[in-house]
């Protein structure tokens, strides 16, 4: 017979442990931890189309500079703040409307989601992410999620 993790904490703690498993509002949480297969579906294409972006970003010169003019134009025809997630500085700012900035994939800060994101030119190389609504449209101009 194995031993449980259960079967050496104290009683009290054990009888803890089960009441807050039983309760409804825990089998919700867990519930909507749990994915379905559409969803791991959805995830894993997404993952292999910003893999794929990664990679020609690194490895095509000509896939960087076409997502760049088109960050670019989209920067000066609606505004940074409709492009970018977060206000940048005022360096930053004068950097991105002089198109003096490189396009990478990176993990959003708040929701940790691959995405797209600019690095204006400097000292500093601070990432600035896209808005995901942004960064989707940009990738599903390349190949779709």
């Amino acid at each position: 017979m194995s031993d449980s993790w259960l079967d050496h904490i104290p009683n009290h703690e054990r009888e803890k442990i089960r009441k807050r498993m039983r309760s409804p509002e825990e089998y919700e949480r867990l519930r909507e931890k749990v994915k379905g297969p559409e969803d791991l579906e959805k995830e894993m294409d997404r993952n292999e189309t910003m893999a794929e972006l990664t990679f020609s970003l690194e490895t095509e010169p000509g896939v960087h500079d076409a997502l760049k003019a088109q960050i670019e134009k989209d920067i000066i025809d609606t505004g940074i703040e409709r492009v970018l997630d977060a206000p940048p500085s005022m360096d930053h700012k004068l950097k991105l409307e002089r198109g003096k900035f490189t396009v990478t994939v990176s993990a959003h800060p708040s929701t940790h989601h691959d995405q797209l994101a600019v690095m204006p030119e400097g000292k500093v190389r601070e990432k600035l992410p896209l808005k995901p609504a942004m960064s989707d449209r940009y990738v599903s101009q390349f190949g779709g999620i």
